[in-house]
């Protein structure tokens, strides 16, 4: 480690660790590397046994005991839930005779939103933390550990410790001091205003949409949710990922955090959206929908966000993972960067020449989407 006194340790769960010492290092802008949601994931079981996701966080420590940096880092036994796609890396390993899984995955489990991964008081803990995740992989026999969705301001201590970046394209809606939605329309081409205001007129006359958080968290509500959550859920990925004690415990733990969107028809809920309210940024995660309503999904996930964040001040909406369709709606490309400790030097090579010819790909293709944004040239 290169100070005697720092000892690493691989604890059996975040729930396991003082919540006022790992929010400290966590620090309150980005909510899922909370105490309280990534403790709600352990205890509400949809992260444990059973599931491929075993809580393996790592903390350095002084003397006495005091922890100064921490890693949300997880077991995978699998890499489904983690949006960075390496299932063809690990396909090309075991093919080659190689084991892939397990490995060790630096990330919030089932959230495809940027944010920190090294949680310290200083920069200068970076080093030792990657360190005590290499040797982690080595004493383990892990093929290796994955950073995923990394602040762009912690991308640099990844790439010094000579782990291998790699980026991806989501799309986020960025707040330019808008003083409400029709100010966010006055900057798009006339024939994208017209469009947008077209679907949210037609949503909006179909059905009753409400903002609820905090207290309006009630029991009912989530058992609503649980089932737009389910429908989505059996439709996309087979399982969900959550419990439906997931939703229960994350309401108790940070309801304040928590904004459902919710649609109803003569006072019956049949959609909503979940997002998670962070200091900068609202967080969009889930989705669902009982009732076929035209342009009602664009309405709650992204024109309401986009009300919700203006209305709170925010700098930005994450609407989550791909969605090509995000674009038309005022969403621009973003990269996000993961990154990569491969334990095997030839497959650390031939990763090392995939991702090279990937990255042109994904530069290539945001200024193919940036050219094609709706806001008003010149």
């Amino acid at each position: 480690m290169g100070d005697p006194e720092l000892t690493a340790r691989i604890h059996g769960g975040v729930a396991a660790i003082d919540p006022a010492e790992w929010d400290r290092l966590a620090g309150s802008d980005n909510p899922f590397v909370s105490h309280a949601f990534l403790s709600a994931m352990e205890d509400s079981g949809s992260v444990g046994a059973g599931t491929g996701w075993q809580a393996a966080p790592i903390t350095i420590a002084d003397g006495d005991g005091t922890i100064h940096a921490a890693l949300p880092a997880y077991l995978k036994a699998h890499s489904r839930g983690e949006y960075v796609f390496d299932q063809g890396w690990a396909d090309a390993y075991e093919h080659a005779g190689g084991r892939y899984y397990p490995k060790l995955q630096i990330a919030v489990p089932f959230t495809p939103a940027t944010g920190p991964r090294l949680l310290f008081e200083d920069d200068a803990f970076a080093p030792p933390l990657l360190r005590a995740a290499e040797q982690v992989c080595h004493e383990h026999g892990l093929s290796g550990a994955h950073a995923t969705f990394v602040a762009p301001d912690q991308t640099k201590h990844f790439e010094d410790a000579g782990w291998l970046l790699r980026s991806d394209l989501q799309f986020h809606w960025e707040n330019k001091g808008y003083a409400d939605f029709d100010a966010f329309l006055a900057s798009l081409s006339s024939r994208k205003r017209r469009t947008l205001r077209k679907e949210r007129a037609k949503a909006q006359d179909a059905v009753e949409i409400r903002h609820l958080t905090g207290a309006d968290l009630t029991a009912d509500v989530w058992d609503v949710f649980w089932a737009f959550y389910q429908d989505t859920g059996a439709r996309k990925w087979g399982t969900p990922y959550l419990t439906r004690e997931a939703f229960t415990l994350l309401g108790e733990r940070m309801g304040d955090k928590i904004l459902l969107i919710f649609a109803y028809i003569d006072g019956q809920p049949v959609a909503g959206a979940m997002n998670v309210i962070g200091g900068t940024t609202l967080f969009g995660r889930y989705w669902g929908c009982l009732a076929d309503i035209p342009f009602l999904h664009f309405e709650l996930c992204y024109y309401q966000a986009i009300d919700a964040a203006i209305a709170r001040g925010l700098a930005r909406v994450e609407a989550g993972a791909q969605g090509g369709h995000k674009l038309a709606r005022g969403y621009a490309p973003v990269q996000t960067v993961s990154a990569h400790y491969i334990a095997d030097p030839g497959l650390r090579a031939a990763i090392a020449d995939y991702l090279e010819r990937e990255r042109e790909g994904i530069a290539a293709e945001q200024n193919f989407l940036q050219a094609r944004t709706p806001f008003r040239k010149g």
